[in-house]
C-alpha cells in the first residue's frame, strides 16, 4: 500500500511539472538590450524531421494588454514580449502550433487566433498558454489565414496559397464567428508586369508562376491596405507588396510604391509573409520572414523592421541595413531619419584566424556577409575557436554571433540545446582580455546579439567554443559593429543607370568605387521624394534590379558608407518605363 502511495504521489508530481510548462509560459529570457539586431534572436526550435535545422516563419505580432504576442509558424509555442527586444516563449497544449501560417487578432479584451486547421481559437490571458475553440468549423477551407477587425466592430477573414489561385475575403459574424455573405476575391499575380512578384533570388526567373500568400490588412485614415506574399519562401527576394482600397472587400488597387517590404541583399534577405502592428507609441512595424533555405527550402528566420505612412498615405517598410544594430525607439517616430543604424560593419571580408576547418566551409564564410555560407570548425569540442583581425583598432559596441547547424541530429526542443563561449579582444594577439563571458550559459540563442554595456577599443576579436549542443562548431557570421578611425566615405561618382528596353521591370546601375566605402545602398522609388525602396550591396561597382513595375518611371540615387557611417547620394537619376 505504501509502495502505492509512493508512486501515485510521483506520478502527481510529472503531470503536474507537465501541466505546468504545458499551460505557463516557458522561459527564454535574454538580456535586456536597448538595441536588437536582425534576424531576431529567438529560441527558433528544431524542426521535427530531418534534416536538422532550425525554422520558424509567417509571424503574426499583436499588441494585448500591453504585452506582445508573436505567433509563427512550426514553432512549438508562441512568444511574448514587454520591449520587442527579449522575448519568451509561451508552451501550450490547446493550439495546433505545428501548422502554418498562424493569424490573430484582439476582439472584446480577447485574443482569437486562426492557423490552417479550420478553427479559431480564444484566450482572455494567453500568458498563461490556456486557449478553447471559439468556432469548430467556418465551413469554408483557407491556406494562409488572416483576421482584420474593422474599427466599426466588423470582422473579416482573409486567406489564400497558391501560384494560380487570388487572395480572397469574406466577412465573419463577430459574435459566431461564421461566414457572411460570399468570398470576394481580392487580388492575383501578374508578374509579366511587376517585377517583384518573379521567382528567384534577384526576381530573375520570368517562367515560374510566383506563389501567392501571406494576406495582411492594415486600416489608416480609413484607407485599407492590402498586403501579399510573393514570389516564394525560399528566395532571397520573398517580399510583401501592397494594394490600397476604401472597402475591407474592395475592390482593390495597386498601390503606387512596391514591393512594400523588400530586402534582397544582406547578411540575411528577405522580408517577406509578415503583419503589420503598432507599439505602445504609436509606431507601426513589419515583422517578416527571412530565408536562409539552405538545409531545407523551409529554413527561415523572423526579422522586425519599421514601417511608414506618408503625408499622402504611401506605406513603406524601411528596410534600410537592417541587419544592422539599431535602437528600440522609446517614443513616436517621425520617419526613417529616427532609425538609423546604432553602429556600423566592422568585421566584412576581414583577416580571420581559426583552431581548424572543414574543407567546404573555410574560415572566411565566417566574415562575408551571407547567412547562407557557414565556416565550421572539424569537431565541437571546447577549445576551437575564431579570430578576426579588424586591422585597425576600433570601437566596439555591438556584436551579433550567428551558430549554424554543421553535423547536428537534434530534433524538436529538449533540454541541452545552448551554446556556451568566451568572447576575448586584444590589441597584440598575445594579451587578450574578457570581452563577454557564456561559459555558464544556458539560453538557447543562435543568433546570440550582445550589445556591450561601454563601448571597447580593440583590433582582434576571439570567439572560443566551450560547448555546442551538438555536431561541430559552426558559425555563418561572425558579425561585429561600431566606429572605425578615418572619415565617411565620398560620394559615389559617375552613377549611371539603363532601363532594359525589352523588360522594363529591369534597370542596370553602375558607380565608381569609392576607395573608402564598405558598401553602398540604392535607394529608389516612384517619385524623387519618395526612394523608399532599398538595395544594399558590399564592394561593388554595379547591380541590376529586377523587380520594378514596367508601366512606372523610377528615381534612383546611391549612398555610401563604412565603418564611420554614411554619405548620403545628392544626385537623383530618373529612368522612364518608355
Amino acid at each position: 500500500m505504501k509502495k502505492s502511495i509512493e508512486n501515485f504521489l510521483i506520478f502527481s508530481l510529472v503531470l503536474l511539472l507537465f501541466l505546468s510548462c504545458s499551460k505557463k509560459e516557458a522561459k527564454t529570457s535574454y538580456p535586456n538590450e536597448s538595441s536588437f539586431c536582425n534576424p531576431l534572436n529567438l529560441n527558433y526550435r528544431f524542426q521535427l524531421t530531418e534534416p536538422s535545422r532550425r525554422e520558424a516563419a509567417d509571424p503574426s505580432v499583436i499588441l494585448f494588454k500591453n504585452k506582445y504576442y508573436m505567433f509563427l509558424s512550426k514553432s512549438g509555442g508562441y512568444y511574448v514580449s514587454d520591449d520587442l527586444v527579449s522575448w519568451s516563449l509561451i508552451i501550450s497544449t490547446d493550439l495546433p502550433i505545428e501548422e502554418y501560417a498562424p493569424t490573430a487578432v484582439v476582439m472584446n479584451d480577447t485574443v482569437y487566433f486562426m492557423a490552417i486547421d479550420q478553427k479559431i481559437y480564444k484566450s482572455a490571458d494567453p500568458m498563461k498558454g490556456k486557449w478553447q475553440i471559439a468556432q469548430d468549423s467556418l465551413g469554408i477551407r483557407t491556406l494562409d489565414p488572416a483576421l482584420f477587425l474593422d474599427d466599426d466592430g466588423r470582422l473579416f477573414l482573409y486567406h489564400g496559397l497558391h501560384p494560380r489561385l487570388p487572395i480572397r475575403g469574406i466577412e465573419l459574424d463577430a459574435k459566431t464567428l461564421l461566414p457572411i455573405g460570399d468570398e470576394v476575391k481580392i487580388l492575383n499575380t501578374n508578374k509579366e508586369i511587376y517585377g517583384w512578384e518573379r521567382s528567384g533570388d534577384y526576381n530573375n526567373g520570368t517562367n515560374k508562376k510566383p506563389w501567392l500568400e501571406g494576406a495582411w490588412v492594415t486600416k489608416h485614415k480609413g484607407i485599407y491596405y492590402m498586403q501579399y506574399s510573393v514570389p516564394g519562401t525560399q528566395f532571397k527576394s520573398y517580399a510583401d507588396a501592397v494594394y490600397v482600397s476604401n472597402s475591407p472587400l474592395g475592390p482593390f488597387q495597386l498601390a503606387e510604391h512596391n514591393p512594400f517590404s523588400y530586402k534582397p541583399e544582406g547578411f540575411i534577405a528577405g522580408a517577406g509573409h509578415g503583419s503589420t502592428f503598432q507599439d505602445k507609441y504609436g509606431n507601426y512595424w513589419h515583422a517578416a520572414t527571412m530565408v536562409i533555405a539552405v538545409k531545407n527550402r523551409l529554413e527561415r528566420r523572423i526579422g522586425l523592421f519599421p514601417a511608414f505612412f506618408d503625408k499622402d498615405g504611401t506605406f513603406y517598410t524601411y528596410t534600410a541595413y537592417g541587419d544592422f544594430p539599431h535602437k528600440m525607439p522609446q517614443k513616436k517616430m517621425s520617419g526613417p531619419e529616427d532609425y538609423q543604424p546604432e553602429w556600423m560593419m566592422l568585421s566584412y571580408n576581414k583577416p580571420v584566424e581559426v583552431s581548424s576547418a572543414l574543407s567546404d566551409h573555410s574560415k572566411e564564410y565566417a566574415v562575408n556577409e551571407d547567412v547562407r555560407t557557414y565556416w565550421s570548425a572539424e569537431t565541437g569540442d571546447k577549445g576551437e575557436w575564431i579570430m578576426v583581425d579588424l586591422q585597425n583598432k576600433c570601437k566596439i559596441g555591438a556584436l551579433q554571433i550567428n551558430f549554424t547547424e554543421e553535423g547536428t541530429t537534434l530534433l524538436g526542443r529538449s533540454e541541452g540545446i545552448y551554446y556556451q563561449y568566451l568572447l576575448e579582444y586584444s590589441d597584440d594577439k598575445k594579451n587578450w582580455k574578457t570581452l563577454v563571458d557564456k561559459t555558464k550559459n544556458t539560453v538557447d540563442s543562435p543568433h546570440d546579439y550582445i550589445e556591450l554595456p561601454n563601448q571597447v577599443s580593440a583590433r582582434y576579436v576571439r570567439l572560443i567554443n566551450y560547448r555546442v549542443p551538438d555536431g561541430k562548431f559552426a558559425v555563418s557570421g561572425f558579425r561585429i559593429f561600431g566606429k572605425g578611425k578615418g572619415q565617411l566615405p565620398k560620394e559615389a561618382s559617375s552613377f549611371k543607370l539603363v532601363r532594359d528596353v525589352t523588360d522594363a521591370c529591369n534597370v542596370s546601375l553602375t558607380w565608381e568605387k569609392v576607395p573608402d566605402a564598405v558598401g553602398y545602398n540604392i535607394r529608389y522609388g516612384t517619385k524623387p521624394d519618395k526612394l523608399y525602396q532599398n538595395y544594399q550591396v558590399y564592394d561593388s561597382d554595379s547591380l541590376t534590379i529586377h523587380s520594378l513595375n514596367s508601366l512606372q518611371d523610377y528615381y534612383f540615387t546611391i549612398d555610401a558608407f563604412n565603418e564611420q557611417g554614411i554619405t548620403l547620394g545628392e544626385k537623383v537619376l530618373e529612368s522612364k518605363c518608355k
